[in-house]
């Protein structure tokens, strides 16, 4: 189920049956909790119907400066999304503190669980948003991805399949939101824990809090999880994501076994290493067999051949397992690099680059404008793989993508699905690839006639290697 721009209101039935007594207890209790656990505040970030980002914290009746502050912020954009006719619920996964890359991988598949559970019955007729929870305060690699669900129908029957669907979860369950609006218009959230049981006796109400908007921090919340999640710095932080996976995925140890053999820091022979990256449908692979034969070159292919068997199994694996996959396949492909660049010219397509880009650009919630800055050292090579003397990247207008996607008479990847339905996503993964630096790339206009698209990118290739 995709991410449709419909939202909803909170409404929480339950408080309504609570005395006046035991409501300001929970007030009470959630205030106590604000004052002592500032330092650990939550922040969440929501995307908006029209792609932008709303950012909000929760807070109780506190009185400290700071949040006297916040109350007088509006964003009436988050304001008019919660408030709309409907019922939603959100939800996120927790990540236990200290737990490393097995509790963040505990986390993304639990997430990807909740993901695949609510595009199936009864919850097709609702609709989702991407919510993120971060703290300023806490290391790389805690921010918790959840989701935003709207019943169009305010029915009892999705948030009874909901609260069994997050029941039924391993500890840490996810917590459940709901969200209300007082009488003077303030909204707040109440959140509950689902020990196992469904209904009011089988949730607990953890607190009740005040949804105040807050200012847009200097980077995606997201940014400083990049590196060491989807797009990792060196060998051994993508090789302990796939180490942690030998349990669940026999496959995983095979991919080890291969990495393993593998020489550490490969190095570049004396003859040009040229890489092509590109999107879907730009004549990639044509154009780099093609350029393979006119220099006598080695013509590879990304990722490699001992590890492409398993694509498709990793293929299914949430976003840090499958991008450690395809960033070791890289590290493989460097080995065999380093040896055929002894004997001569090496042609590739695809390599770093386009691991990163892709990674980059999805795991970036909203417009383009949100993706990391230019000269991020997210867009660095790493230094432990071996680099490339010249990277191409070909590109086509979106039209002519389409066109000769149609002309394939294949069926479509995911990736080319989504570059043909979302113009947002194309964009942000064409940003990325050019802000990637050592080495950059190098843009060839793909739109021309085949041939005349070959002669340029062997004209710059000429240019930049000399030793050819």
């Amino acid at each position: 189920m995709a991410f449709v721009p419909l939202p909803g209101v909170f409404i929480l039935r339950f408080l309504e049956r609570m005395r006046p007594s035991q409501v300001s207890a929970v007030r009470r209790q959630a205030t106590s909790m604000c004052q002592s656990d500032r330092g650990r505040d939550r922040f969440f970030v929501l995307e908006l119907p029209d792609f932008g980002l709303a950012h909000f914290t929760l807070c109780g009746d506190c009185g400290d400066s700071a949040h006297r502050i916040a109350s007088t912020r509006r964003d009436t954009r988050l304001e008019t999304f919660l408030l709309a006719p409907g019922r939603s619920y959100s939800l996120y996964v927790p990540i236990a503190p200290g737990s490393g890359y097995g509790g963040r991988i505990r986390a993304a598949r639990l997430h990807q669980h909740l993901l695949k559970q609510l595009s199936r019955e009864p919850f097709q007729k609702c609709q989702l948003r991407r919510l993120l929870s971060y703290s300023p305060d806490s290391p790389p690699g805690s921010t918790e991805k959840g989701f935003v669900l709207w019943d169009p129908q305010d029915c009892l029957k999705i948030q009874k399949a909901l609260e069994g669907l997050l029941a039924a979860c391993k500890a840490p369950r996810p917590h459940l939101g709901m969200f209300e609006a007082d009488h003077s218009g303030q909204i707040w959230q109440s959140l509950w824990e689902l020990p196992g049981g469904v209904g009011d006796e089988g949730r607990k109400l953890v607190g009740k809090l005040r949804v105040v908007s807050t200012e847009e921090p200097p980077l995606h919340p997201s940014v400083p999880d990049l590196q060491g999640s989807v797009v990792f710095p060196n060998l051994e932080e993508a090789r302990e994501v796939i180490v942690q996976c030998t349990s669940s995925i026999p496959e995983a140890q095979e991919v080890l076994n291969l990495v393993d053999k593998c020489p550490k820091n490969a190095q570049k022979g004396k003859f040009p290493v040229i890489v092509i990256e590109g999107l879907d449908a730009t004549g990639k692979t044509t154009v780099t067999q093609r350029i393979a034969e006119a220099l006598n070159a080695v013509f590879l292919k990304s990722p490699p051949p001992c590890v492409i068997q398993w694509r498709k199994i990793f293929d299914n694996e949430p976003a840090i397992i499958r991008r450690a996959y395809y960033s070791l396949g890289n590290y493989i492909m460097a080995s065999e690099i380093a040896k055929e660049s002894m004997q001569g010219p090496v042609i590739i397509d695809r390599y770093w680059h386009s691991t990163a880009a892709y990674a980059i650009a999805t795991e970036i919630s909203g417009f383009p404008h949100y993706l990391p800055p230019a000269h991020h050292l997210v867009y660095q090579w790493p230094k432990d793989l071996l680099k490339p003397d010249i990277v191409l990247l070909l590109t086509v207008n979106p039209e002519e993508r389409i066109h000769r996607i149609q002309e394939r008479g294949m069926n479509k990847t995911k990736e080319e699905t989504e570059l043909e339905t979302n113009k947002l996503f194309r964009e942000k993964v064409e940003i990325s690839y050019q802000r990637m630096e050592n080495p950059a790339c190098h843009i060839v206009d793909a739109n021309p006639d085949r041939e005349e698209v070959i002669q340029t990118v062997l004209s710059v290739i000429k240019k930049y290697c000399t030793s050819l």
